[in-house]
């Protein structure tokens, strides 16, 4: 389970250091291995290969003739890139996911439970401002009756 959001700094070549505490997990869960894909928010999903897969599938049988199922086959099937943990702990982003989400020096790892979403740090800070002034009357149905 990911959660929890960490400011953190991709490198020169786009490498990201994935903290300890989810790098000792994302290695017993699957050997370190993750897939990275695009996110229509425009920030990049981050998945233990385990995880991915059974998503993988689901979107994979959806009808292609489907011009919206289609769409997100391309997006998030077409976007997806296989990444190792290097010895260090550190994943290489492509640069065509990167330049997609406008990841620069300062990211952000937002944890979504089986999953991370990474956000460039200014867009992720127009997120938050957005749910700051989510109103009752805005409320989707799902979360009537729904209290923390």
């Amino acid at each position: 389970m990911f959660r929890g959001v960490t400011t953190l700094s991709l490198d020169t070549k786009g490498r990201l250091a994935v903290p300890s505490k989810y790098r000792d997990v994302l290695l017993a869960q699957g050997d370190g291995r993750v897939v990275v894909t695009a996110d229509p928010s425009k920030c990049l999903l981050l998945y233990p290969l385990q995880e991915w897969e059974p998503i993988e599938k689901k979107l994979n049988a959806l009808s292609s003739f489907n011009p919206q199922a289609r769409s997100l086959q391309r997006l998030l099937v077409g976007n997806a890139a296989d990444l190792d943990l290097d010895a260090t702990g550190r994943i290489l982003l492509p640069a065509m996911l990167r330049e997609f989400a406008g990841l620069e020096k300062s990211v952000v790892l937002v944890g979504q439970g089986a999953k991370f979403e990474l956000w460039n740090e200014s867009r992720w800070q127009e997120q938050m401002d957005l749910a700051l002034t989510f109103t009752d009357s805005a409320m989707p149905e799902e979360l009537t009756g729904f209290s923390l």
